[in-house]
Parts: C-alpha cells; sequence; structure tokens
C-alpha cells in the first residue's frame, strides 16, 4: 500500500540534512520548553535577590550554567574546537556587553513586577534593526521603521507606570530605566555576536562568552555590584540551591534554544519569544502575588505585534534573497 502524502511529508521534512533537519514542531516545542527554563531562572533569581548581590547571581547563572553548555559542547565532539580561537579580544568585547545586559536585566527583575520587566525586554529586536542599520550598515526599509516607532511606543506605554510622576529616583523608575538599558546591551550583544559568526564556531562563541562572563563576574567578589549593594554572601543551603537552580536553569535553556534551531528556521521560532509574556503573567500572579496594571499589558500588546511584524518582514527579505540568489546563479544543469 503507497504512503498517504501526508506522511510522505512528515517523512520527507524530518530527512536530515548536516547538522539540522526540518522538524517545525519540534523546533517549536523545544522553544517553548526554552522559554519554561528561563522562567524557572528569572523565578528563582527573583527571590534569591532579596539576600543575594547582583553580582554574586551573575556570577551563579554563568558557573553553573558552565556545565550544561559544556555537555552539549561535548555531546557535539567540539570540546577541544570550543576553546580555540583567532579573535579573543571580539569574544571579550561580546563578554563585557552580555554582561552588562545580564546586570541591568537582573537588577530589573529584582525591582520590578515579572510582567513589566519581560514587556520592556522585548524591546530588544526593535533596538537590534537599529543598530544592525547604523553599526552594520544594513539596509531597513520603511515598513520596518514604521514596526520599530510603534513599538518604541508601546515601550514608552509599559514605562508610564514607572516615569509618569518624574521621580527617577524611586525603586520603580530605576528598575525601568535598567529594564531599557538590558535591552539595548542585549541587542548590542546580538550584534557582536552576528560579527563574531562570520569567523567563529557557535560552540566557541557560546563557550567563550559563559567562561569569559564567570571570570568577570568574579571581579565583584570583593565588592557586591549595584542593588542590593553590599558585599558577596556566604548562602545556605536553600539560598545556594536557588543559585545552582539559577545556573542550571539558565544553561539547560541556552541548551534548548539553541537546539530548536536546529530543527526550524528562526522566523519560525522567533514569534513564540512572546510566550514569556503568558509566564511572566502567570508566574507574577500566582508566586509573587503581581497582578499587570493594564498599560503594561496594552503596551505589551503593541510591542509584540511590532516585533512580529519585524520577524515576518525579516523572513520574507530572507526568501527575496535566496530568489535573486537563485536568479544570479548559473545552471548547472
Amino acid at each position: 500500500m503507497a504512503p498517504s502524502s501526508a506522511s510522505t511529508q512528515s517523512r520527507t521534512q524530518s530527512v536530515s540534512t548536516g547538522m539540522t533537519r526540518h522538524a517545525p514542531l519540534l523546533g517549536i516545542s523545544l522553544k517553548l520548553a526554552s522559554t519554561i527554563a528561563f522562567f524557572v531562572m528569572a523565578t528563582a533569581l527573583k527571590i534569591a535577590a532579596d539576600e543575594v548581590p547582583i553580582g554574586q547571581l551573575v556570577f551563579a547563572r554563568n558557573f553553573f550554567g558552565l556545565f550544561p553548555v559544556l555537555l552539549m559542547v561535548g555531546m557535539r565532539g567540539e570540546l577541544g574546537l570550543a576553546f580555540k580561537t583567532s579573535n579573543p579580544r571580539g569574544h571579550l568585547n561580546r563578554a563585557t556587553v552580555g554582561l552588562s545586559a545580564m546586570v541591568c536585566s537582573f537588577t530589573a527583575l529584582y525591582l520590578l513586577p515579572l510582567p513589566d520587566a519581560t514587556a520592556i525586554g522585548f524591546a530588544t529586536p526593535l533596538i537590534v534593526v537599529v543598530l544592525a542599520f547604523f553599526l552594520l550598515g544594513e539596509k531597513v526599509r520603511i515598513y520596518r521603521w514604521s514596526a520599530v516607532a510603534v513599538g518604541f511606543l508601546g515601550i514608552l506605554v509599559v514605562l508610564s507606570p514607572h516615569l509618569g510622576e518624574g521621580q527617577l529616583d524611586n525603586a520603580s523608575a530605576l528598575g525601568a530605566l535598567l529594564g531599557v538599558m538590558a535591552a539595548c546591551f542585549a541587542a548590542l550583544a546580538m550584534i557582536t555576536v552576528r560579527k563574531l559568526c562570520e569567523t567563529e564556531r557557535t560552540s566557541t562563541i557560546v563557550t567563550w562568552f559563559a567562561g569569559a562572563s564567570t571570570v568577570l563576574a568574579l571581579l565583584t567578589l570583593p565588592l557586591g555590584l549595584a542593588f542590593p549593594g553590599q558585599a558577596w554572601i556566604l548562602p545556605d543551603a536553600s539560598t545556594f540551591g536557588l543559585l545552582l537552580l539559577i545556573g542550571l536553569a539558565g544553561g539547560v535553556g541556552q541548551i534548548l534554544l539553541t537546539q530548536s534551531y536546529r530543527f526550524a528556521e528562526a522566523s519560525t521560532i522567533a514569534p513564540f519569544d512572546y510566550v514569556n509574556m503568558l509566564w511572566a503573567i502567570i508566574i507574577g500572579w500566582v508566586v509573587f502575588s503581581e497582578i499587570p496594571v493594564p498599560e503594561v499589558v496594552v503596551g505589551a500588546v503593541i510591542v509584540i505585534a511590532a516585533g512580529v511584524f519585524v520577524i515576518y518582514r525579516e523572513h520574507r527579505l530572507g526568501l527575496d534573497r535566496t530568489k535573486s540568489r537563485r536568479a544570479s546563479t548559473p545552471s548547472r544543469s
């Protein structure tokens, strides 16, 4: 009996092509699993931040997160190659920018309700478009500029409950400003990764970032960092468990996210990043008794809509570029 067209298509989509395999449902599932892992990390971090300084939290995230990353690299047979690089300065720059994003993000998570901090973070892909235009010389047309403008308007709506009274010295306003800074640093980190990808392996980029960030975060040991401002503490058993969970959940989330791109295109997976807002509302309500105000919900919807449009345009432009390359390539038939 001949196989049905559906089953034939399914097997065709699962055919291995090098290091990747076209299995969109698996890719989406891994992406959703990564969002859960990252929110386990965020929840543990928000709880631990009552006692542990930000510098120590950042160290725990990178140090304990290094073990799952090394395990992934080892399973791919690239452990030896992961440490070889011809561009150590580029990796150090990427680690510095990424660590700055992490410090600002972790502090914003501590100071703000979870949904608010999450919504502000959605500005990152919009800022990437702007930085790619100015730093990489990428062509950005009116459609994406319009989406970016609308998205920034949504961010202003999200920020309005925190900055509306003009009191920039309170915890809420500080958290909002740090959240915006975190989005900017995260976008800049993505730009540095794009540049590194021109010459470096993915395993090298991931391993160097985790290792360099661990060393840089360790420099805060004598001082503490930013908020709460005290020196590192000697954690008790429960606090150590939270620090371990922060690192392992972050590392596992990074692995799941990386693997998701092996089974589906970026344009297919990227929109599912916005499910983070759902987790933020649920966890914020259940664990921290946080209910988002209407401005945050409305602003988040605007930013998400703008972000999805940017992703759609990137996908369409990718298809157009592929068609152009095919049209300009001589036939070998």
